[in-house]
Parts: C-alpha cells; structure tokens; sequence
C-alpha cells in the first residue's frame, strides 16, 4: 500500500532559507577549520592565533545572517521603521511609550534612566520594524511620564499617514515648548 503523506504546518520560506544559509556556513566553518589547524607546524601561540581567526570568522558570519535574517522578514517593499528620539528634558521626563498601528498594539517600551539621557544627549532609538501593506494607516503613540512640577503625564500624538511600495520610516519626536512650558509630541513622516 503506497504511503500518504500527512498534512502538517508550513514553514515560512524565509525560516528554511535562513535555516539552509545557517547550516551551509557552520560546514564551511567545520570544512575549514581541520586545515587551518593544520597549516601550523608549531602547536602554543599560533594555535591561539587560529582560536582568535576562527571566532573573528565566526562573528563575521553571525552577523551576515543577522543583515540576512532583517532583508528576509522585512523587506524593503513592506516595511515600515518607528523611531524615537528627544529634544527635551525640561519639562518631561520619559517613563514609556506605547505604539499602536491601525488599532494594534505593535510596541511598548519602559524606558531607563540611563536611555533617557541617551535619547535627550542626542540619541535616537529604533522602537518597531515591522510589515505594513500599501495604502493607508493610523499610527497613534502614546508617552507617558512625569511633567512639569513632577506630576503624572500621559499624552498622545496621532499621524494618518500612506504607505506605498518600498520602507516607510517615521519618527517620534518630543520636545519642550518654551511658550507653554510644556512638552511637545508629534510624529513626523520621513518621504
């Protein structure tokens, strides 16, 4: 009697892709390593040397998957970047932020100290990346932290924006408003 296959769950493409890439580069490694030790007529300092040279190529090739593994799950078609960054310290200090897109809640992230002073001395930070479908969407972020005279703050900032074919980046920018004295979000959309 032949046999029938049995129906089971599919693998996304890109996971077998990066899987064979993975195993295909650890065999390279595995093929090159016995000759590479073999070279070396005196064992001590140079095998060393080799140990060093081994880890560097090992490094190299974790993070050329790590380039490949991004391209494959979010390509430049689809994807869609949230970035934060601030200009204030005044008259907020930021305790987390929460981003919604089209009413899902994509990120949420409780902030440190020490990123807190990373992001006011200048920094920005990649919050989300994620795959967002041509045409048009609502991402709406909400802040929350201490304002001014140290009182509990929660604010809001909403931008409809359209994404079309290739990567959409977006910022969240919060600054101090000198006239108000208050902090300012906004979201702004990098064409």
């Amino acid at each position: 009697m032949p046999e029938v296959p049995l129906p089971h769950a599919r693998r996304p493409a890109g996971r077998c892709l990066i899987v064979k890439v993975a195993l295909l580069a650890a065999l390279a490694a595995l093929a090159a390593a016995p000759a590479a030790f073999a070279q070396t007529p005196a064992p001590g300092a140079a095998v060393d040397e080799q140990v060093q040279s081994l880890k560097s190529d090992v490094l190299d090739l974790n993070r050329d998957l790590f380039v490949l593994e991004q391209e494959l799950l979010y390509p430049a078609n689809t994807q869609v970047a949230v970035f934060v960054s601030m200009d204030a310290g005044t008259f907020f200090g930021l305790d987390s932020v929460q981003l919604k897109i089209d009413g899902k809640e994509v990120a949420n992230y409780l902030y440190t100290p020490r990123e807190v002073h990373s992001l006011v001395q200048g920094g920005v930070q990649r919050l989300y990346v994620g795959n967002l479908k041509v045409g048009k969407h609502q991402l709406v972020a909400f802040f929350t932290g201490k304002g001014p005279h140290d009182l509990d703050y929660t604010r809001g900032a909403t931008l409809n924006f359209q994404k079309d074919i290739g990567a959409k980046y977006l910022e969240l920018t919060i600054s101090d408003d000198q006239k108000k004295l208050q902090p300012e979000f906004r979201i702004k959309d990098w064409d």
